[in-house]
């Protein structure tokens, strides 16, 4: 019994790390747009990817938007790229009137409950995975992204150049 006990801790001490947490690679990643387009992560490199879980129903969620279409409006130039995750599933044709109003200037993906349980287990929405320019996941924000913890955290990673 020991024999087994100590083989099943080896096995979980090197296995490679779970996809969606800080360090890990995001560029696996595919999803599908509102309009039924593969985004593939794997496309971004180079990037700094923010990865926004959000619902058209959730408060805090709308809240954060418009600095959302801010930042992704500034800081675009400089390799920032904001892709928005439904979650849970909404109807394309809502979302699509949603993001219209907003005037939304990133993509809108259609997460499921599969996508977010791969960065949080949790209900909290929004969710911000902010992921480097070599595809590795930095961090998983709860709540709203305020400009302060932007300023603090993503923008660094903006200010550097990706090196081959």
């Amino acid at each position: 019994m020991i024999k087994v006990f100590l083989a099943v801790a080896l096995l979980v001490a090197f296995s490679p790390p779970g996809f969606g947490q800080a360090g890990d690679s995001a560029r696996q990643l595919v999803l599908r747009d509102i309009e039924g387009r593969t985004l593939r992560l794997s496309d971004y490199s180079g990037k700094v990817v923010l990865l926004n879980f959000w619902a058209t129903w959730c408060a805090p969620c709308r809240a954060e938007m418009p600095d959302l279409v801010k930042w992704q409006r500034e800081y675009r130039t400089r390799g920032l790229r904001i892709i928005g995750v439904t979650y849970p599933p909404e109807d394309p044709a809502e979302i699509r009137k949603f993001i219209k109003s907003l005037k939304v200037n990133y993509p809108i993906v259609l997460g499921d409950e599969k996508t977010k349980a791969r960065f949080d287990q949790g209900e909290v929405l929004p969710i911000t995975v902010v992921i480097d320019r070599k595809g590795v996941i930095r961090e998983v924000i709860q709540g709203i992204l305020f400009p302060e913890e932007f300023a603090e955290k993503i923008r660094p990673l903006l200010l550097t150049r990706k090196t081959k």
